[in-house]
């Protein structure tokens, strides 16, 4: 995808609205519409907050492992929101001041299984150590089944495997990439949910949307670089690129090589990341007459 106005290709997509698809250029800051790119796969971004878990303890330091017989109340889910990638509305929901107090959040967790139910791609920061399980034990609790399969892209995971970032956190990484930050909150916002103060829950809320959106200008940032991208192309019309399903993929001059196989490597006029076609250069007559090193 190029510019119509500098000629750069150094485009994002930013929501989609009237049935176009809104991009900026990185480089000149103009934005433009064109009609978008329909992918076969539904990828949602989410996040979820929770409550803490109120627990008897003997002091404030050395807590290093409380007995279950110790949780007063126990944590839940607070709020979630999520967004359909390039979509500019975002979902969300959170406990009423009643549900709050009695935590009590079934409702909540039923409209968010409903939501995951629909997607093949999932993605959040740390989500699948935290976000994922988190869920997961409440559908449980609330006495929901699995949802339907998906995959899922955890950029915290991303980040630490390709980058060396002075902080992973998407608060800092929001800053670095996009000069977008979190929301400041403190401690006195998630008590004041507790206590069913619906302005505290509306501030959670808003807390919460804000991340989800930083969550996709971080997510579109790093793409490119995530090893092993879940296939948008699958289920396409053509050559289409792994990563973000455009049709604007090039020859990269190159090959990508395994031990025993060869490939031409492409790079996405759109999002940038690298590929490969899966049939080989190499003939079965070629890979059959290679050696290979002895595994250590």
């Amino acid at each position: 995808m190029i510019c119509e106005y500098c000629g750069c290709d150094h485009i994002q997509k930013r929501g989609i609205r009237n049935g176009l698809q809104r991009v900026v250029c990185k480089d000149c800051g103009k934005w433009s519409q064109v009609v978008p790119i329909t992918n076969v796969s539904k990828v949602l971004l989410f996040d979820i907050e929770t409550t803490p878990m109120e627990v008897y303890v003997w002091s404030l330091i050395g807590n290093k492992y409380i007995q279950p017989n110790n949780i007063i109340q126990d944590w839940n889910v607070l709020s979630w929101s999520a967004k359909w990638l390039y979509d500019s509305e975002v979902i969300s929901d959170v406990q009423t001041p009643q549900e709050a107090i009695e935590r009590d959040d079934e409702r909540i967790i039923k409209s968010l299984w409903h939501l995951i139910d629909e997607a093949d791609i999932l993605i959040a920061h740390n989500g699948d150590r935290f976000d994922i399980k988190k869920i997961n034990t409440r559908f449980h609790l609330n006495g929901l089944l699995p949802p339907s399969p998906y995959q899922s892209i955890d950029t915290l995971k991303a980040v630490k495997r390709s980058f060396a970032f002075s902080s992973n956190k998407l608060d800092y990484l929001g800053q670095l990439l996009t000069n977008k930050g979190k929301i400041s909150t403190n401690f006195k916002l998630w008590t004041d949910c507790l206590l069913g103060k619906r302005q505290a829950l509306n501030e959670m809320l808003a807390y919460n949307e804000e991340d989800v959106r930083l969550l996709e200008e971080v997510y579109l940032e790093l793409r490119a670089w995530i090893k092993s991208h879940p296939n948008l192309g699958m289920g396409g019309v053509g050559e289409l690129c792994p990563t973000c399903g455009s049709d604007d993929i090039r020859y990269n001059g190159g090959y990508y090589t395994t031990a025993a196989n060869r490939y031409l490597s492409y790079r996405c006029g759109d999002c940038g990341s690298l590929s490969r076609r899966l049939e080989s250069e190499l003939s079965v007559e070629d890979r059959r007459a290679l050696m290979r090193s002895l595994p250590r």
